[in-house]
């Protein structure tokens, strides 16, 4: 089969894939279409749908709302799928600051539009492939398109994961001084907890949302062991889970809060001035590449050019 063959294979190939995927498309908002005129006539008999005079939303609204019913129920296909990793994934979703019940849904249902589209855009480019006119540009905008619905809502989830882990890092230990004062003061724990979100809105906000939850919990009945696991979990970070089990121990062997949390509170300060100085220590290993590649060159240069530029006047004489 020769050359010319295969390309004209190739792109009919490419063409039947484009039109199958605009055929689906048009069946699957024919569908919708459909369900949707149903529910209308559903809620007209109700009388509490069109009949009984709806208010009337934007186009722009409209359209949104209906792009965002399809990604969520591409996100109930895929968790229908897959059930066992959706807990998992709720819990991610929440470490990233995502507390609405139907988020992993969202996310699920976005990535597999993403996973649409990038195939739609490399069917597309398979014909300019074909004849040879995108060349490596054809290929790189086709893997990019690829890596980016592969790898980028992970990655975007990953990026806010670890921002906020770093700021629940950083807050935990003036989080512990301020319970130890508030305990020390004579408040209880969870008014103490009460107390301190009120402090730290302002500096940590995100940690506060996580602290109100918390105190939502206590005040709702549920158990002060469970409800300071359910906030460890919430904020992923190994601090959180160690106060959590310290404060579990000491309710059940009946110890002092005042005198835990006063221990704690200085174990972790410690443990952040040790992180510190690690990455003072480090800085030097981290400067000597930089060093290397930049710095010492154009000093050399500095050192080295005027006695160059001497020599060549020198023997230039001679």
């Amino acid at each position: 089969m020769e050359a010319s063959q295969i390309e004209t294979l190739i792109t009919w190939a490419g063409a039947l894939l484009v039109m199958a995927a605009l055929g689906g498309a048009g069946w699957l908002g024919l569908a919708e279409l459909r369900m949707r005129s149903q529910r209308r006539s559903r809620f007209a008999l109700a009388g509490s749908g069109p009949a009984s005079g709806p208010a009337r939303h934007p186009a722009g609204s409209a359209l949104g709302d209906q792009l965002m019913g399809t990604v969520r129920r591409l996100g109930q296909h895929s968790a229908v799928r897959d059930p066992a990793k959706l807990t998992v994934l709720r819990t991610k979703l929440m470490q990233a600051g995502y507390f609405n019940r139907e988020a992993a849904v969202i996310y699920l249902g976005v990535k597999a539009a993403a996973m649409a589209l990038a195939a739609g855009g490399v069917v597309m480019l398979l014909p300019i492939l074909a004849k040879g006119q995108g060349g490596m540009l054809g290929m790189m905008t086709a893997a990019l398109l690829s890596g980016a619905a592969i790898l980028g809502p992970e990655q975007i989830l990953k990026s806010r994961r670890q921002t906020r882990e770093r700021e629940y890092s950083e807050g935990f230990p003036d989080l512990l001084d301020l319970l130890v004062a508030s305990v020390e003061a004579g408040l209880s724990l969870d008014a103490s907890v009460s107390r301190v979100t009120e402090e730290l809105v302002r500096r940590y906000p995100n940690l506060a949302i996580h602290l109100r939850m918390l105190v939502l919990e206590l005040r709702a009945g549920r158990a002060r062991k469970d409800a300071w696991s359910a906030l460890a979990d919430r904020l992923g970070i190994d601090d959180a889970r160690a106060l959590a089990t310290m404060l579990r121990q000491a309710e059940e062997m009946g110890t002092s809060l005042g005198e835990t949390l006063t221990v704690f509170s200085q174990d972790m300060r410690a443990k952040r001035m040790l992180y510190a100085e690690e990455k003072a220590l480090a800085l030097s290993a981290k400067l000597t590449l930089p060093l290397i590649m930049f710095i010492f060159p154009c000093l050399l240069g500095a050192l080295m050019l005027p006695a160059a530029v001497r020599l060549m006047h020198v023997f230039g004489k001679h």
